[in-house]
């Protein structure tokens, strides 16, 4: 079940939902959702660095990425075609009980921009900032600034607290992020058999 706004709100009050900073959270509500802003912080691929990345070889992806720290008011311009990695201003904490999902804005998608193209589920026990894979489908390049809404989170209460809420097994490799974070799926590849 979708938490109602006066089901966020009243989550927000009890610190069952954490958002930092919290400033201004009340006007970001709508009827079952909650609007994070973007941070100023971005990971652009370096297309010209690797020849490819191979989801077996970290390796392949050594110097295929930078960060980009912008400046108050300073405009991110996304490029057709162009993916990036970014950051949401706000962080989110999530009980054990709790888990959410991360929705793009219909406004962005209209410009061509996917705000999370794929994984939008917070687990329940989730910490940290979230990381957004920003794409550009359109013809035109947009501009987008730290501070804009970016996305919204609806938050769906589990049957039960998770017995394993995220960030308590080492396999939980996200959780506590504070920008914009690559990719680890290096983390799961298996050791070679004895």
């Amino acid at each position: 079940m979708i938490l109602s706004d006066r089901d966020i709100k009243t989550a927000l009050a009890q610190g069952r939902i954490g958002v930092d900073p919290s400033r201004g959270v009340e006007e970001r509500i709508g009827p079952d959702s909650l609007d994070f802003r973007l941070g100023s912080s971005f990971l652009v691929f370096e297309r010209s660095k690797q020849p490819y990345i191979d989801a077996r070889r970290p390796e392949t992806a050594e110097g295929a990425s930078r960060t980009i720290d912008l400046e108050e008011g300073e405009p991110f311009i996304i490029h057709p075609h162009e993916l990036v990695l970014a950051t949401t201003l706000e962080s989110l904490r999530l009980p054990d009980d709790l888990a959410a999902r991360l929705e793009g804005r219909s406004s962005l998608g209209r410009l061509g921009i996917i705000v999370h193209s794929t994984a939008s589920l917070f687990h329940a026990g989730w910490d940290g900032h979230a990381t957004m894979e920003l794409g550009n489908l359109g013809v035109m390049p947009v501009a987008l600034y730290p501070g804009m809404r970016i996305c919204a989170f609806t938050f769906e209460e589990l049957t039960s607290p998770a017995e394993h809420p995220y960030g308590s097994r080492p396999e939980h490799k996200y959780g506590g992020q504070d920008g914009a974070s690559g990719s680890r799926i290096w983390d799961e590849i298996p050791e070679e058999p004895a």
